[in-house]
């Protein structure tokens, strides 16, 4: 069943590594998609120049389409750009290629780092649409748009690629939470680093996954996903894997994801 959530704050979590290629997009589409699955409801907020999420969810690019850029430049509310995905109880606010220039346009706004928090307060505001789960799917730098996700964002969720470079650039973004939290979002904590790309033939995967457990203990879920090819053909059918085939290995893995997420947001209002 879904929550009753009339009234109450939705839990934004901002999908977000530097590093391209490490699985954000894959996980923010999908991870919302099981999250819908089990009865909550989700807005994915693409904030990738990219668009991948939206394309991902089947949104296609529509001309003068108004995307999650208008919302930034204050030219469009939330409310007015937020498209329903073919997948029940899951929307998106999409992006498009606008947002590349988006940084320097909103260098002489004022509160530019917190643009996307006051679009998010304005929608709960409205009180028209009520969303349990705000996904925000970041480009992959850490530049003003990644900064205005982890202001708004209540927590972080952490793709992080099995390869030998995972450790540094985790670090370098574990520097700017912090940053982030002492200067412009104090409630923001990690939820969890999820371990993506694994593949049990190659031994430095598991090497990775070690040293990652090691250094971050139980921030890193017990969720593993792996390299898996329905993963990396769903996006061309416009489809979240778990849509596209829901019976791989890379669509269970990302349920049992959503379920360490509900689990864990659990404990956290608990305690």
């Amino acid at each position: 069943m879904a929550n009753d959530i009339s009234g109450a704050k939705p839990r934004i979590l901002a999908v977000a590594n530097q590093k391209g290629g490490v699985g954000k997009t894959t996980t923010a589409i999908n991870l919302g998609t099981a999250l819908a699955a089990v009865g909550e409801d989700v807005l994915v907020v693409d904030l990738d120049p990219q668009g991948n999420a939206s394309t991902g969810l089947g949104i296609t690019r529509r001309p003068h389409q108004k995307s999650s850029y208008h919302v930034l430049i204050g030219e469009a509310d939330l409310d007015d750009v937020i498209i329903e995905s073919a997948i029940p109880r899951l929307h998106c606010a999409p992006a498009t290629i606008d947002l590349l220039g988006a940084e320097l346009e909103l260098a002489d706004f004022e509160r530019k780092t917190h643009r996307l928090y006051d679009a998010i307060n304005l929608l709960n505001a409205k009180n028209k649409r009520h969303y349990s789960y705000i996904l925000i799917d970041c480009p992959p730098s850490l530049n003003l748009l990644t900064i205005n996700s982890l202001s708004a964002a209540d927590a972080i969720l952490v793709p992080l690629q099995c390869e030998f470079f995972a450790l540094e650039g985790l670090s370098q973004l574990l520097k700017t939470v912090e940053r982030v939290r002492s200067t412009l979002n104090p409630k923001l904590v990690i939820q969890g680093v999820v371990l993506t790309m694994f593949d049990k033939r190659n031994s430095l995967s598991d090497q990775v996954a070690q040293d990652v457990r090691e250094v971050l203990g139980d921030k890193v879920y017990d969720t593993v996903i792996p390299r898996n090819v329905r993963v990396s053909e769903a996006p061309s059918y416009g489809k979240p894997v778990i849509l596209y085939d829901h019976q791989c290995v890379g669509s269970q893995a990302y349920i049992r994801l959503a379920s360490e997420v509900i689990r864990r947001e659990r404990d956290l209002k608990a305690a």
